[in-house]
């Protein structure tokens, strides 16, 4: 029983310091943040799509800050002195239909659901640790009926959300 004891303890021993060594940080949000990054830099992400929308470009570069501010611990920052930068450019706001609408026979058909498109491409360098970095685009959509004109901040600030989650994801969520 002895010799027993002493093996259980030894292992406990080495998960104890195995997980004492561990190079990544958790925060409650189930990111996983290389102990090395404290400061990040997020770049303002142009619009270059072919439709834009003023505010746009602004309203998605808040909302990235936003998530990295309240999900994690890392301090943005500007410039070079950044452990990490984040980069990029809207490059597709688009709105097409989805259903079309049966009108008489006199009249076109018209849209009966529409579909509002935006694609972002973002640049993730993290220079202390390479396997980290990335640049890929991501695509979220939402669908809405009726005048687009009502809808579109609140359709903006969903889709903002939905990109922001899965570019927090890729970057800070390594399982």
């Amino acid at each position: 029983m002895g010799k027993k004891l002493l093996v259980n303890i030894g292992m406990l021993g080495l998960v104890i310091m195995l997980f004492a060594s561990c190079t990544y940080k958790l925060t409650q949000s189930g990111a996983s943040i290389p102990l090395g990054l404290k400061t990040i830099d997020i770049q303002y992400f142009e619009n270059n799509s072919q439709l834009v929308v003023s505010t746009l470009s602004q309203q998605f570069t808040e909302a990235l800050k936003d998530r990295i501010r309240t999900q994690t611990s890392l301090s943005i920052v500007r410039g070079e002195s950044a452990d990490a930068t984040m980069s990029g450019a809207i490059t597709n706001y688009t709105i097409a239909p989805v259903s079309i609408q049966a009108t008489n026979s006199n009249t076109a058909p018209i849209a009966g659901a529409s579909r509002l498109t935006i694609t972002v491409t973002v640049k993730y360098v993290y220079s202390k640790d390479k396997k980290f970095n990335f640049e890929e685009s991501f695509t979220k959509y939402r669908e809405f009926t009726g005048d687009l004109s009502t809808q579109e901040p609140a359709l903006i600030r969903d889709i903002n959300k939905q990109l922001t989650d899965d570019i927090f994801n890729r970057a800070f969520a390594n399982w």
